[in-house]
């Protein structure tokens, strides 16, 4: 018996303790929403990927190490976990994020790995995926779900985000983080403030200097960790939570636009049709 995408919970997390929810489910897969408060007083403990992982991350930073690695974790990046796999997750620069995680069953996973990756035994060779044009219409997908969708779209769905996750994965090595813990303290500083700045115009010279950083060194350290220069960050921010919105509330486009930082309708459009391949109208109704 198959579940569909529920509400969430209003359930609150407890700091170090996250909230899990089951948002979907069916034979060999499940659909989970991850809500954490930890902080930085808060010591991580080492978990085991009980299946295959990959985990879209909704909001906040945090510090992920696997068996592939240790990366950055942002919004709108990938958190990859392999089957048997231990883990920590550390909250070392701020308080708390929020996750959606797809889990699929070993032998599911081979299958679909055998025809996006030309093999069954495919496993994930970094800790993350960095967020990227490729991925940015699955993930908003994934984080906007709904509680009206049929089982059947749901796992047809789930199992085109994990074959495009994999085949994104297998031309090349994704990103994990090469940066001292200096480094990494000062860069999530500059993430948090973007994600909660957004929709205001930003500089280098402002996130360079909340980073505490040069801004040749802020550029290229961001780069590195993140997988996308500080603009390509914010611009998918902003396109993210406008697609968002385009499928969860009835609202204008012209007011999500100006909403989400985009500072008129015309260059929403482009922009948007560039990264989506479609106007924001058309990925209304095909949502």
């Amino acid at each position: 018996m198959e579940t569909v995408f529920g509400e969430r919970d209003t359930q609150t997390a407890h700091a170090g303790v996250p909230v899990t929810r089951q948002l979907a489910g069916g034979r060999g897969w499940s659909v989970h929403d991850y809500v954490c408060e930890a902080g930085p007083d808060d010591r991580p403990f080492e978990e085991r990927h009980e299946s295959v992982s990959i985990a879209a991350v909704v909001a906040g930073s945090f510090n992920y190490a696997s068996d592939q690695g240790k990366a950055l974790l942002h919004p709108g990046a990938l958190l990859l976990g392999n089957h048997g796999a231990c883990y920590e997750c550390g909250h070392d620069h701020g308080v708390g994020d929020r996750c959606i995680a797809v889990k699929f069953a070993p032998d599911y996973f081979a299958e679909i790995a055998a025809t996006a990756a030309g093999s069954s035994k495919f496993r994930f060779p970094a800790a993350m995926l960095p967020s990227g044009r490729e991925m940015l219409a699955h993930t908003v997908m994934l984080e906007a779900g709904s509680k009206n969708r049929e089982p059947l779209k749901t796992e047809e769905d789930l199992v085109g985000f994990v074959a495009a996750t994999v085949r994104a994965l297998s031309g090349a090595a994704a990103v994990s983080s090469r940066v001292s813990s200096h480094d990494s303290r000062r860069l999530s500083r500059a993430l948090r403030y973007i994600e909660d700045h957004s929709d205001q115009a930003l500089d280098l010279d402002q996130l360079a200097s909340i980073a505490a950083m040069s801004k040749f060194h802020f550029l290229r350290t961001f780069r590195r960790t993140v997988g996308a220069t500080p603009y390509q960050y914010l611009l998918g921010i902003r396109l993210r939570r406008a697609a968002l919105r385009l499928l969860t509330s009835p609202d204008a486009v012209s007011a999500i636009a100006f909403e989400t930082g985009f500072g008129d309708l015309s260059t929403f459009n482009s922009t948007f049709r560039a990264r989506f391949g479609m106007t924001p109208m058309a990925f209304r109704r095909a949502g």
